[in-house]
């Protein structure tokens, strides 16, 4: 099974509300279609196994922006963050036929990504390049442009504690603190029991509590 063509080369998509003509036309011709149902995960999963691309390209544009933020907190790169998603929806693709649908395929899909990161981390152990922080958004007009550094400063304090984090208390700080998942979701993507994601969670926190100590 090879990974769809489409998918290596995405179509392009206007921006929101950008107006052509031919969406325009579409628009005036069909006003009173009916929106298209919004199809589960595992609909779309057992679809793509049986080589539908077009489902498996809803899939890598439903996850995508989710896992692009998990890899870059595991990463610390940008660059290396949509590498390893691209890998992790490369493995995804040519895997599910074998896919039997004991996790969600959001768990699936987060286990392969996590695994990604962590394989590539353990293969150039480089130190994560944790000064390259984006760019914080423009700031509100009526904040002050102290508050707006200040704010800058303690996300890249963050993320340069997070980075110094063990990998596995990492894992599952972002799993949790920034994904939201559940315990049974994280022991299904790191392979481990939930005693011991406690743990590395505990363990975790301490050592952020610490590190941020200043901050307070």
């Amino acid at each position: 099974m090879t990974f769809p063509t489409s998918l290596r080369r995405p179509r392009s998509i206007s921006p929101p509300g950008t107006d052509t003509p031919a969406t325009t036309s579409a628009r005036s011709s069909h006003r009173a279609a009916p929106s298209a149902p919004v199809l589960p995960d595992d609909v779309l999963a057992i679809r793509s196994a049986e080589g539908d691309e077009d489902a498996f390209a809803l899939l890598v544009k439903r996850h995508t922006p989710a896992l692009l933020a998990l890899a870059y907190h595991l990463m610390g790169s940008l660059p290396d963050a949509e590498e390893a998603v691209q890998d992790a929806f490369t493995s995804a693709w040519r895997c599910l036929p074998s896919f039997r649908h004991q996790a969600s395929f959001h768990t699936w899909i987060y286990r392969i990504t996590v695994n990604r990161c962590l394989n590539a981390k353990r293969r150039h152990r480089s130190a994560l390049p944790l000064h390259t922080v984006p760019e914080p958004t423009d700031p509100d007009p009526v904040c002050a442009p102290s508050a707006a550094a200040e704010t800058a400063a303690l996300a890249r304090a963050l993320l340069t504690a997070l980075g110094r984090l063990p990998d596995h208390q990492r894992t599952c700080w972002v799993l949790y603190e920034l994904h939201g998942l559940s315990y049974r979701d994280i022991c299904h993507i790191t392979g481990v029991p939930e005693p011991t994601v406690r743990g590395r969670l505990f363990r975790a926190r301490r050592s952020l509590q610490e590190a941020m100590a200043p901050w307070r």
